[in-house]
């Protein structure tokens, strides 16, 4: 039983309160509550410390990019909309998407490539694709595009892999339960999408 805490007991209080704040977020947020972005805020700014200290350069700058984002998604949900009104959910063609996708693989293969050349990072290109594809899924986030929790999906996996095998296992545990709640943030966003369409019929 010791060894199982040892394993996968938290490194620090400071993981636990991120974790914590960080499941919050992404509860808010598959219900459209704006208050899931002064979560993600504080959240995003203790992991950056967390990634940090594991040596996952890439996903350590990329919380300073979720801070940003935060700020920004805030605004956006609130006023974002035509006419200063709050954000409703949308949908991009796929044209769009491939040009992102495309984008995101490329950046990878490039930054992947620096960090496995020039750091200590031990999963250069698994780091890197998740770092950018977060940023994408964010992006996508903070305009209220459906697909974004499609893109949440997938990366919550990989981080989860990611996680798991660099030892952290308590932000492992968070991302399990990111893939989980990005399939309900769909349904719940879609089902919004639906409503104002059955309501005029």
């Amino acid at each position: 039983m010791d060894s199982f805490l040892s394993e996968f007991g938290s490194k620090s209080p400071v993981e636990v309160v991120a974790v914590a704040l960080g499941i919050i977020y992404v509860i808010l947020a598959t219900r459209q509550n704006i208050w899931c972005w002064p979560c993600a805020i504080v959240s995003t700014t203790l992991f950056v410390w967390i990634f940090f200290d594991e040596g996952l350069y890439q996903q350590a700058v990329l919380q300073v990019f979720y801070i940003a984002m935060g700020v920004y998604g805030w605004r956006q949900w609130l006023r974002g909309g035509e006419g200063g009104t709050p954000l409703d959910v949308s949908n991009w063609p796929m044209r769009r998407h491939l040009v992102l996708i495309a984008l995101t693989v490329a950046l990878t293969a490039l930054t992947g490539w620096l960090a496995a050349r020039y750091t200590s990072t031990p999963f250069p290109y698994l780091d890197a694709f998740t770092t950018w594809g977060s940023v994408a899924a964010t992006l996508l986030m903070t305009r209220k595009v459906l697909e974004s929790w499609v893109y949440w999906f997938i990366i919550d996996i990989l981080i989860v892999v990611l996680t798991i095998r660099t030892g952290i296992p308590t932000t492992s545990v968070l991302y399990a339960v990111y893939v989980i709640m990005a399939i309900v943030g769909f349904i719940s966003w879609r089902r919004s999408q639906l409503q104002p369409r059955a309501a005029a019929g």
